[in-house]
């Protein structure tokens, strides 16, 4: 075919461009998608053409959430569907090739929707994986370490690369959930990535050994702050459950967890003095185990607490070698009889008595059964008698669990006893013994038990017990239990709470609970209700160990026998508690099958998300929806719609230390926030939202905790997987946060304070001068020339230098203090923070010219880039006008203080 007229070669790519870039401009983006949808129909060379467009499309611009040849691409990506001969096969190999190439040097953008793209059109995933490895090299050169790390996912390098090369950039960054996106499903760099995060909790590990190994990274606190070996830790262990691997790959973090959990041992029973002797040595020796420095620390920790004589024992225990030894174990030792020389560990389950002291009867909570109506199941013919009567049509069964405690030196928790009480009788399942466990008809009795819905099963707090029966019997996780007639007591008692119902129900007043009551969970609704909290005594037992001692089969009788308790007293006179008649219907959003995924919405109920009240029980979860405009985040919450607007300021929250990046976003955007050090323990947010009003942001684990320590919605969970950015959008929109430009950069970054001092550039180069930052020889300009020959007086003439200061328009939120509160002889100000000087650079000095000071922390800002980077970040949920998107970097001017 005769290519030369200029009809054979078809509409120019440049044109088309043109063309494209106008219509983008007067952003008429319906008009744009007929015109490119058209254009592409007329380039002689389709592949060729949109290659020619896009590398000249201009990048990011503020105001907008696309590119244009972003939106050039998804056009293609329509186009091609009705013209599916346009591809790679109709061209020579090294014709593909070639425009493979250029197709790839465009791959420097996150923007998934582009990247898979360009990916699928131009088949780059059968490139030479050398060649694709060279981009992400380069990639990595240009320090674009999550571009690279993301690029790679979509191509599917990650054989092809370096694990550490990719991952520790990212983690020093705070990205360790990109970093696990990296290596997951990949077993060998799943591994490699858990060694190398134990490798850094070693006791000899220097920070050192990372700049030797990549000089090219500059370490900074918040890096640092990333692979401090407590945060580490809990990252190991939860990608070692993630991952399944072996513990054995992480001695180190293992190790760390051991000595974490021997000092909270040694706390809970030589400070709070709440643990049992024997209960205690049976965690001792749990947790210490065979590794000789734990054995030889839990000696010198008890030197602390015990005399010579019982440290001596548990030294001779473990044969700690004599140079190991504090001083005096050793001559103690020798010192020692035989007969003392061992630690008492006799068995006190047969000296117990099952009725307790008077004292005991009269402050906790008592179970209305004699010995011999406790009966043991470890048989499947005892099975048979228990399930004749717990499976009678009709029936009210108390129901719950025991389990080992592990410390978090173990994943997964199996249980141990399971306890069924009916109102005149107890049976307790004894799971130790594995034949029984493992018994089919005990797994098809539990199978029955749970989706009879004729029996009412009642429990407290049931989602961590269907966790642990799942970690028991694997065949759960395959085939979910059927969850039928399931009460759990743990929503009443929440809903008692909200009430503000803090009766006892026909109990002398003398027990009425008190607002500073220390009993928690079962055993204050028991308290409540009752009269009388549960002896928790026994509660971190060796539920393994047999025979199990009286103490813990009271313990374990009472916890399942006063669910039936309770729940009769309710349903008895719930208006008394401020409770609805059926009280079944306070529970009834609950999930029919625990671990099935839940089901889609209908139709009708588009954009609502069902959530299960076994995930919402305790407090509120921020989870990711299928899509942000979906309604009914939070368990029985409005919609957020309904929450009325509310400014960012009047936004108040503590940021628990997991959550260091969802600060810095929400600060960025004017909410107030105070974010937890590293090394704060969780309870000290709990502390901060009591004393502060705050509303505490966490995930993880200590939500559980902190829930129960703050109001009711006090305390939201998020899920940790998602990116800082996206978790700052879900709860500005829960809280329908109408955040505008103006509120961006209203707050100080670094210590949250919303005032600030405007700083002229005259007045920062004197300043400067004055501290020896600026040597009088060096000039940046001919205007700093003019100012050091012209100027000379002191800094206090200075400081009543007459300004009106011109400050970003996005700076009306803030707060403005007069220069003159500045003292001009140690430039610091009433609260004694220095202006942080050492962070001028002086060659920004010629094209600043103001700069703006934190009055509580003394940091330096000034107008960059930064701003519209943060514009473009959370447009979606920023309130921009068009005059907003026109000039927000624009100059206002403000009243002269």
């Amino acid at each position: 075919m005769n290519h030369s007229t200029p009809e054979a070669m078809g509409l120019d790519p440049i044109m088309l461009r043109d063309q494209l870039f106008e219509l983008w401009n007067r952003k008429d983006l319906q008009t744009l998608h007929l015109a490119s949808l058209q254009g592409f129909s007329k380039l002689s060379m389709p592949l060729e053409g949109l290659l020619t467009i896009l590398e000249s499309c201009p990048g990011k611009q503020k105001g907008r959430s696309h590119t244009l040849g972003h939106n050039v691409l998804m056009d293609y990506q329509i186009w091609l569907k009705e013209h599916p001969q346009v591809n790679l096969s109709s061209l020579s190999e090294q014709q593909a090739v070639a425009l493979q190439r250029r197709a790839l040097s465009l791959l420097t953008d996150t923007q998934s929707s582009f990247v898979e793209s360009l990916i699928n059109i131009y088949q780059l995933t059968s490139l030479d994986p050398a060649i694709l490895r060279l981009h992400i090299l380069k990639l990595q050169a240009l320090k674009c370490y999550k571009e690279a790390a993301i690029i790679s996912m979509k191509l599917k390098l990650q054989k092809e690369l370096n694990m550490e090369e990719v991952c520790v950039p990212l983690i020093l960054q705070g990205k360790l959930s990109l970093a696990e996106s990296f290596v997951t499903g990949h077993s060998h760099l799943e591994q490699q990535l858990v060694t190398l995060l134990d490798s850094w909790c070693h006791p000899s590990f220097r920070v050192e050994e990372i700049s030797k190994r990549f000089p090219y990274l500059s370490l900074s606190k918040h890096c640092m702050a990333q692979i401090q070996p407590k945060i580490l830790t809990k990252h190991i262990l939860r990608l070692v459950e993630k991952f399944k691997i072996n513990q054995a790959l992480c001695p180190n973090a293992m190790h760390k967890r051991r000595l974490d959990s021997l000092r909270f041992l040694m706390y809970k029973r030589f400070v709070e003095k709440s643990m049992t002797e024997e209960n205690w040595i049976d965690h001792v020796q749990y947790v210490v185990a065979d590794d000789l420095e734990l054995q030889i620390q839990l000696v010198e920790m008890l030197v602390k607490y015990c005399n010579l004589r019982k440290v001596s024992q548990w030294s001779v225990r473990y044969k700690i070698p004599r140079h190991r030894l504090p001083f005096g174990v050793w001559e103690t030792q020798q010192t020692l009889p035989l007969h003392l020389q061992q630690i008492d560990l006799s068995d006190s389950a047969q000296t117990d008595e099952w009725i307790p002291s008077h004292s005991h009867c009269q402050k906790f909570y008592q179970v209305p059964l004699t010995k011999d109506k406790v009966h043991f199941v470890d048989t499947p013919e005892a099975l048979q008698k228990c399930r004749n009567i717990v499976l009678k049509e009709g029936g009210i069964v108390g129901f719950d669990m025991e389990w080992q405690p592990t410390f978090g030196c173990n994943s997964t928790q199996q249980v141990a006893l399971i306890q069924l009480a009916v109102f005149d009788e107890v049976f307790l399942l004894d799971l130790s013994v594995n034949r029984f466990c493992q018994h089919p008809d005990t797994i098809n009795f539990i199978r029955s038990l749970f989706s009879e819905r004729n029996v009412l099963k009642i429990g407290y707090g049931m989602a961590g017990d269907l966790k642990c029966l799942s970690a028991t019997w694997h065949q759960f996780l395959e085939e979910p239990l059927k969850m039928e007639g399931v009460l759990d007591l743990l929503s009443i008692h929440q809903k008692i709470q909200r009430s503000k119902v803090s009766k006892t129900y026909n109990v002398p007043k003398e027990v009425l609970v008190r607002d500073d009551s220390t009993e928690k969970g079962l055993s204050l609704l028991v308290q409540q209700v009752l009269g009388r909290p549960l002896d928790k005594t026994e509660q971190m037992s060796n539920w393994e160990k047999r025979p199990l001692r009286i103490s813990q089969i009271r313990y374990a009788v009472a916890d399942a026998y006063c669910l039936l308790d309770v729940y009769s007293i309710l349903s008895s006179n719930p208006a008394y508690f401020g409770l609805p008649a059926d009280l079944c219907s306070i529970s009834s959003g609950q999930s029919e099958k625990s671990g099935h995924k839940k089901d889609k919405p209908s139709q009708a109920n588009k954009g609502k998300q069902a959530f299960s009240k076994e995930e919402c029980q305790g407090a509120q979860r921020l989870s990711p929806p299928h899509s942000y405009t979906q309604k009914g985040l939070l368990c029985d919450e409005k919609p957020i719609e309904d929450y009325p607007p509310l400014p960012p300021q009047q936004l108040r929250v503590v940021c628990d230390n997991m959550l260091q990046g969802l600060g810095r976003y929400l600060r960025c955007l004017g909410v107030d926030v105070v974010m937890l050090e590293n090394t704060d323990d969780h309870r000290v947010a709990a502390k901060l939202a009591q004393a502060e009003g705050r509303v505490i942001l966490t995930c993880g684990q200590p939500y559980q905790s902190l829930r129960s320590q703050v109001g009711e919605g006090r305390c939201l969970s998020l899920d940790c997987s998602e990116k800082a950015r996206d978790q700052a959008v879900r709860v500005l929109r829960y809280f329908n946060v109408q955040a505008t430009p103006s509120d961006i950069f209203s707050r100080c970054q670094a210590c949250n304070s919303d005032q600030y001092v405007a700083v002229p550039k005259e007045d920062m180069i004197r300043m400067l001068k004055q501290k020896g930052f600026i040597q009088k020889q060096e000039n940046t300009d001919h205007t700093t020339q003019r100012l050091h020959q012209q100027e000379e007086e002191k800094l206090g003439d200075i400081l009543t230098y007459k300004v009106t200061p011109e400050l970003p328009r996005y700076a009306l939120q803030c707060h403005w203090a007069p220069l003159s509160g500045l003292d001009p002889d140690t430039l610091t100000f009433p609260g004694g923070a220095p202006i942080q000087l050492h962070t001028v650079p002086p060659a920004l000095l010629p094209r600043i010219p103001l700069f703006y000071v934190c009055t509580r922390c003394g940091k330096v800002f000034w107008e960059g880039s930064h701003f519209g980077r943060v514009l473009s970040m959370f447009q979606e949920v920023l309130n921009i006008t068009h005059e907003d998107a026109e000039s927000a970097a624009g100059p206002i001017t403000v009243p002269h203080h």
